[in-house]
């Protein structure tokens, strides 16, 4: 075999592994940079760094839950910003429709209507999330935040937890 046939074996090769990796990251898994102060402490603890776009955390993405909505209270999920389309958010999932939650800060308390979710950053302070845009309907939602895999010294397993006496469980 000449130089050009090892080539075009090799092209191959890396053609057939790229479109094979997009399907698993666009289907199953994959990996997402988390930046920004609205999880804090759980996600990005330490703020800032000279590490560039390194300095976030990085998750790893369930997007079998998204294709299910196979989501639960409490779960950190990546959904579309219902005011910018092309940004991509990261939020706990606090309420499912038919569930009352009240908002932090305020007296009100919200029922989710069908269809919708209420999430909010773990930073109430800083965070931009349903306490400014109300419900999300659940289709904005695309995958479930599993693990911390970078960097090295935080990997670690996210916890799913809710705060406490905020949500009024729907009956069911």
């Amino acid at each position: 075999m000449g130089a050009t046939g090892i080539a075009w074996l090799f092209a191959k090769r890396v053609l057939t592994g790229t479109v094979v990796g997009l399907a698993i990251a666009d289907e199953f898994a994959s990996v997402a940079g988390m930046h920004g102060h609205s999880m804090q402490p759980t996600l990005n603890p330490a703020g800032e760094s000279l590490l560039g776009f390194l300095s976030g955390d990085f998750l790893l993405l369930d997007k079998i839950s998204g294709h299910n909505y196979h989501f639960s209270r409490g779960d950190i999920v990546v959904f579309r910003s219902p005011l910018e389309p092309r940004e991509w958010m990261v939020k706990r999932l606090i309420a499912l429709q038919g569930d009352w939650v009240t908002v932090p800060g305020r007296r009100d308390i919200v029922h989710i209507p069908r269809g919708h979710c209420w999430v909010e950053g773990d930073n109430v302070n800083v965070s931009l999330d349903s306490k400014s845009f109300g419900p999300i309907p659940l289709a904005l939602l695309k995958a479930k935040a599993t693990h911390v895999i970078w960097p090295p010294n935080r990997m670690s397993h996210l916890e799913s937890k809710l705060p406490e006496g905020r949500v009024l469980l729907e009956k069911v």
